[in-house]
């Protein structure tokens, strides 16, 4: 952190007192994977690792930002934002502009340094920088925006300003989520509940195991996927008599589909299957979490991301086989892939004194199969923090 006041003192000429740090937190999901975007329930956790933004208020209408990760300047007006361009990092920053002047007017831009990455795979990194981004713009403006309000004015940026079909679970985790909580978020009424590990529960780490895959191998069809899950939902919402209803599986209700899942075949047989089975994971997920069955939690996660595998269809082979060495190791209560499966981590849920040696033998028995992806896969035990905010 001081490093990063420093490095903005130095670039941008401004006091060292005036400088300030906002940290964005990454989030995993234990359970609720690929239904926010069908408005189900999901969970997640915020941990104690994340994207860092120094800034200081320039006194003028220009942004000024780099980053200690990523070269070159990102340097723009709040009158003249540019429009997307594929591949910049400062694309982010464009967004937050954007999606605060719908309804707020900014007055003073910033200036700033960066330290995290972008596309730190399944961990919700993007959705955090455009967060930090949103949280200084609005500390300098002297606006007071709800939790609320900036995960919409999240999601406007990655839906409106990048075009990406994302749901609420990254920016909700990333603002919502507070140390020692597991976070129920319901994306069809953004409702979210906080519920603390109990004192019963035993203590557990983090593991979050990087695969050395930047990018797919393959076309991850993740739209194809979402258009499939509406088929399902055309399909049963029709079978009872309300095909007005817009084709969310969440619309549908888990007895209708008790009842007339058998008419769909196929890949929307399949999401479906995901989607019904995943809502009750979660809500078995929370009664363990809230009884402290830490044992039971993790053999839900397990089969959330095996179903993750078999019925929604994701998952690369090294993400697969990664997850497979995690579930295999001594000390792990449960383990999937975090985010689609692509690329990125996969996360697991590990007993404190065990974590140690589980790393070593995870990383070990992943560079025994996977040797060169291994090289740029490292291993890391977090811990469970607090959401966003200013350090």
């Amino acid at each position: 952190m001081d490093r990063l006041k420093e490095e903005v003192a130095r670039r941008y000429g401004v006091a060292r007192s005036e400088v300030r740090v906002i940290l964005a937190p990454y989030r995993i999901c234990p359970l609720g994977a690929h239904i926010d975007h069908q408005l189900g329930l999901v969970s997640a956790m915020a941990l104690d690792r994340g994207v860092l933004l120094a800034y200081a208020p320039t006194g003028s209408r220009q942004v000024r930002l780099s980053s200690l990760v990523f070269p070159g300047e990102v340097v723009f007006t709040l009158d003249d934002v540019p429009e997307k361009r594929n591949g910049e990092w400062g694309n982010y920053v464009h967004g937050a502009v954007r999606a605060l002047q719908q309804n707020h007017r900014l007055d003073t831009a910033i200036v700033g340094v960066t330290a995290g990455k972008l596309g730190e795979g399944g961990l919700g990194s993007s959705a955090a920088i455009g967060v930090a981004y949103l949280r200084a713009l609005e500390d300098v403006n002297g606006l007071c925006v709800s939790d609320a309000e900036n995960i919409a004015l999240a999601q406007f940026i990655e839906n409106n300003y990048l075009g990406l079909n994302n749901g609420i679970l990254d920016q909700s985790a990333i603002l919502l989520s507070r140390r020692h909580h597991l976070t129920l978020i319901d994306c069809a009424t953004v409702h979210h509940e906080l519920i603390p590990r109990p004192d019963s529960m035993p203590p557990f780490v983090v593991m979050v195991a990087f695969s050395g895959l930047l990018q797919a191998l393959v076309g991850t069809d993740y739209n194809r996927r979402v258009a499939e899950c509406a088929e399902a939902a055309k399909i049963l919402l029709a079978a009872v008599g309300r095909e007005e209803e817009k084709p969310l599986l969440r619309n549908v209700r888990a007895e209708e589909y008790a009842a007339h899942g058998h008419r769909l075949s196929g890949a929307p047989a399949r999401r479906a299957a995901h989607f019904f089975s995943e809502m009750e994971r979660v809500q078995c997920g929370v009664a363990a979490w809230k009884d402290g069955d830490l044992k039971r939690v993790g053999q839900l996660v397990t089969a959330s991301g095996q179903s993750s595998i078999r019925n929604y269809e994701c998952g690369a082979p090294p993400l697969i086989d990664l997850c497979r060495i995690l579930i295999n190791t001594d000390g792990v209560y449960g383990a999937r892939f975090s985010g689609a499966g692509f690329r990125g981590c996969c996360v697991a849920l590990v007993e404190p004194e065990a974590a140690s040696e589980a790393a070593a033998t995870v990383r070990h028995a992943y560079a025994r199969q996977y040797p060169d992806l291994a090289k740029d896969a490292p291993v890391l035990l977090c811990h469970s923090d607090n959401g966003a905010r200013l350090l």
